[in-house]
């Protein structure tokens, strides 16, 4: 049995009556835990919409909170990170992290990066020793694979593409994924929202087509 966090961090719903105004990135992410569960019936699936319910941004009580030792954290330190912890306890525990995100000015949503913010802690995520040189950051989890599904309004933004200066989306959250302890990651998005045209209709289907084939390749 498989362990599934599934995070959505757009700020759409699904639900809307006008279909034009729900998530793409949402329903690509319902696409994959559909799919996966219809293999793996057994596997456990936690959920947070990020976007419905987003984490509190840190502040300067959580920073001094989070580099105090566990064993001198006064009271209100302990509560300053509960929500982190209860985070962390979920990302630590999945074997499979499911990312849908939208690029918002060519990053991802502020919910999101407040999530990871929220996560990404010495001595939980990551070591800290300036013993290594320049580069004293190690993860400290490993093993696990992270599927990013995205949605665009414009396009061009792979490897070579017209806009891939401006992507700092799924690079970005690659690189923060490593520690969350992630060795494999796979990206998989539409583009051409903005355009409403046949290019974006295409660009939703084959997303939903290799959506399928990546949950049969890792089941």
């Amino acid at each position: 049995m498989k362990n599934i966090l599934h995070i959505d961090s757009s700020v759409r719903r699904t639900d809307n009556s006008t279909a034009s105004y729900n998530s793409i990135s949402k329903s690509f992410g319902r696409c994959f835990i559909d799919a996966w569960l219809s293999k793996n019936h057994q596997d456990k699936v936690v959920y947070r919409d990020l976007g419905l319910n987003p984490p509190t941004f840190i502040s300067q009580d959580w920073i001094a909170a989070a580099f105090t030792p566990e064993q001198k954290r006064s009271e209100s330190q302990q509560f300053a990170l509960v929500e982190s912890d209860t985070y962390f306890d979920e990302m630590a525990k999945a074997d499979v992290i499911v990312i849908t995100a939208p690029m918002y000015n060519y990053g991802m949503p502020a919910v999101l990066k407040a999530w990871f913010d929220q996560m990404l802690r010495v001595n939980k995520t990551f070591t800290f020793d300036l013993a290594r040189g320049d580069f004293p950051i190690e993860p400290i989890l490993s093993g696990k694979t992270l599927v990013l599904l995205t949605s665009s309004g414009e396009f061009g933004f792979g490897v070579g593409g017209v806009r891939e200066q401006m992507n700092h989306l799924g690079p970005h959250i690659k690189e923060l994924a490593k520690y969350l302890g992630v060795d494999t990651f796979y990206e998989i998005g539409s583009e051409y929202q903005e355009f409403a045209d046949d290019r974006h209709a295409s660009s939703v289907k084959k997303a939903k087509q290799d959506i399928a084939a990546l949950v049969n390749r890792l089941s």
